[in-house]
């Protein structure tokens, strides 16, 4: 049941972040970025990769993960990143955010399929979720939508993961293609945790609080 509900909480506990920081962006955050980042790439090295990788041609799942990694570019045309922390709303915008709202539940549908009971995925998702909805969040917060929209907008974006595993869990067509969609994802979560890593610094300046939260998120996900 954690493997369902456990993403859903992750957006509802960004939402709640972002109500009581109220601000656009903060130290914190920016540490907390830097720690999903590193937790999801390590637990997708951990975990999902070699699953992968012993149910399909080398070759194959390359180019799968590579068409992962496309999917994603193509994903942040619309969403102009806000997959990985880059929220693009303007303050003054009353037109509903179709591009955003479509991206980000592509993105989120598909990461669901990565979480099986029989591994540790959905950790990193959470951990991915929570910084990426408090973003998501205090940017709508800051818009002129109306509450109702908005909160159309986080409960879909909140169910999204959740109905993946299910369909991944109950649909025969698409346990057939289980190990290709995977693949796949692995390709995105390679794209979203990298890019994290590398946008989260300031140039190419050392950062001890940031290396120090990227060692923790690969330490912990080695550990559980």
């Amino acid at each position: 049941m954690n493997n369902y509900l456990l993403p859903f909480y992750a957006v509802i506990l960004g939402v709640l972040i972002a109500l009581v920081t109220k601000t656009k962006k903060s130290w914190n955050t920016k540490l907390l970025l830097s720690f999903s980042g590193a937790f999801l790439l390590a637990l997708t090295l951990f975990e999902l990769l070699p699953e992968v990788y012993n149910h399909l041609d080398t070759k194959l799942t390359g180019l799968y993960i590579m068409c992962g990694i496309l999917l994603q570019i193509i994903l942040e045309l619309f969403s102009k990143g806000a997959e990985h922390g880059h929220v693009h709303i303007h303050k003054n915008e009353t037109a509903f955010p179709w591009l955003l709202f479509i991206s980000l539940c592509i993105h989120s549908f598909l990461e669901g399929f990565a979480i099986h009971e029989h591994n540790d995925m959905v950790y990193g998702v959470l951990i991915h979720k929570i910084p990426i909805a408090t973003l998501i969040s205090m940017f709508l917060f800051q818009s002129n939508y109306s509450k109702i929209q908005i909160g159309i907008f986080l409960t879909i974006f909140a169910c999204m993961t959740p109905l993946g595993t299910i369909i991944s869990h109950t649909s025969e067509t698409v346990a057939n293609f289980a190990h290709i969609i995977n693949a796949i994802v692995i390709g995105i979560f390679f794209h979203i945790s990298t890019t994290i890593l590398f946008e989260s610094g300031d140039g190419h300046k050392f950062n001890l609080s940031k290396f120090i939260a990227i060692i923790l998120g690969v330490g912990i996900a080695y550990l559980i």
